[in-house]
């Protein structure tokens, strides 16, 4: 994805290179404050922001919330904003870039796998639970978009989050391999070839194939059949682009996610669950399948954002609060507030 002048702007009018709405411009005593941090997973340096909450003191005990970004995005975009939003509410929050992605390390670039988005999500919780003065047995995740369905899948066994909450949660197994809206479904084994090719391609040292990047007019994304892809083109390429936002991945990636499903053994999740999305949103059948499957929770809450799509979920104030509505109660009765 090639940065627009417009938004190369944008990004560098923030220190922190935040992208959206309210965000943080500078840190100061006594308010909510952003602390860019790089740590080791898997042998990878992974870049990440922890938010902490005004007049944070390291002696105190807070409980905390990982946060998983979308399929594509950093953690300067919507997870940062979600971030910031609940350190407002007294919570310590994490969100990082994906290995192989973003500012995180990793080769060959924009590799997508389940298991290494999973991966992420267990390393912010093995950071952000030595985090000078975060309760580990507090500890909460929010994950959205593609970040949703990952979450679902390492909250089934990592046991150390207590709670955890979706937005516009999307099943990346099911879409790549079904299409979205289960909309592919008659070229599944073609794609699978490809995809096989790419591979076989990777491994003799030929060039690294991608899928998912285009470079579109206006007039064609217009011309989409889906709210979120005309949407998100709009959010990820102008209004809150990012130069390390792409929507591209390794098109050998597909072997790894055409045969994942977020979906798999969710009744092993056993802590209260909240999914959010809008009532609008043409992905809202991902959502509402995942909700009804995980069947190992009796605390479990779907809400739906009146009136709201995909993607304005991520950016649109009166959305915006609507989540942040729901997720302040939420993660107040499951892990409580912030204590001297």
């Amino acid at each position: 994805m090639t940065t627009t002048p417009a938004s190369a702007a944008a990004e560098t009018t923030n220190p922190f290179t935040l992208v959206y709405g309210g965000a943080i411009t500078k840190n100061e005593p006594g308010k909510v404050n952003i602390h860019p941090v790089t740590y080791k997973l898997g042998g990878l340096d992974i870049v990440a922001n922890v938010y902490t909450p005004a007049n944070y003191a390291p002696g105190q005990a807070y409980p905390a919330v990982v946060v998983a970004h979308p399929n594509g995005g950093v953690k300067e975009q919507v997870a940062g904003l979600y971030a910031q939003r609940l350190a407002e509410q007294g919570y310590i929050t994490i969100t990082a870039d994906a290995a192989y992605q973003g500012g995180s390390g990793g080769l060959p670039r924009s590799v997508d796998k389940p298991m290494f988005r999973i991966e992420d999500i267990h390393g912010m919780a093995d950071f952000i639970t030595r985090y000078p003065g975060v309760d580990a047995e507090r500890l909460g995740l929010l994950g959205i978009c593609g970040g949703g369905g990952y979450s679902l899948a390492a909250a089934k066994t990592d046991k150390r989050f207590k709670s955890i909450a979706t937005l516009s949660m999307f099943n990346s197994g099911r879409v790549r391999r079904n299409g979205y809206q289960d909309s592919a479904l008659a070229t599944i084994q073609d794609r699978l070839k490809q995809a096989s090719a790419a591979r076989a391609q990777e491994a003799a040292g030929g060039e690294i194939l991608y899928s998912g990047d285009a470079n579109l007019s206006d007039a064609q994304i217009a011309a989409l059949p889906f709210d979120l892809y005309r949407q998100g083109y709009e959010y990820y390429w102008k209004t809150h682009a990012h130069a390390g936002s792409t929507f591209k991945y390794t098109t050998s990636s597909l072997l790894d996610l055409m045969r994942w499903d977020a979906t798999d053994q969710i009744a092993l999740i056993d802590v209260p669950l909240l999914m959010i999305a809008g009532a609008k949103a043409d992905s809202l059948y991902m959502t509402e399948d995942a909700f009804a499957k995980a069947t190992g929770t009796k605390d479990k809450t779907l809400f739906k954002i009146d009136g709201a799509t995909h993607i304005e979920t991520y950016w649109v104030p009166q959305y915006v609060d609507a989540a942040v509505d729901q997720l302040t109660p939420f993660f107040k009765r499951t892990l409580g507030a912030s204590q001297s």
